[in-house]
């Protein structure tokens, strides 16, 4: 029980840590700038963006992370 709790703690770490990165994509007038935790923070396209689009991109995914996440419990057993 005190791994899982290290292991934890240590998942929480390196999620702030990425959380604090970012990384700027641009190319043919769009750019995208997103967090080492995939969170988006800007999409522009053509000097303009969107915010409701940003909320959206990131709810999906938001989505795609939990199924990911709910994948990876079913193959590890729940542990």
């Amino acid at each position: 029980l005190g791994d899982i709790n290290k292991l934890r703690q240590q998942a929480m770490q390196m999620q702030k840590s990425l959380a604090g990165q970012q990384v700027t994509v641009e190319e043919n007038g769009v750019k995208v700038v997103i967090t080492g935790d995939q969170k988006l923070v800007e999409l522009e396209i053509q000097g303009m963006s969107n915010p409701v689009l940003n909320d959206i991109l990131n709810k999906a995914i938001r989505k795609s992370q939990e199924l990911a996440a709910k994948e990876l419990m079913s193959i590890s057993g729940g542990q």
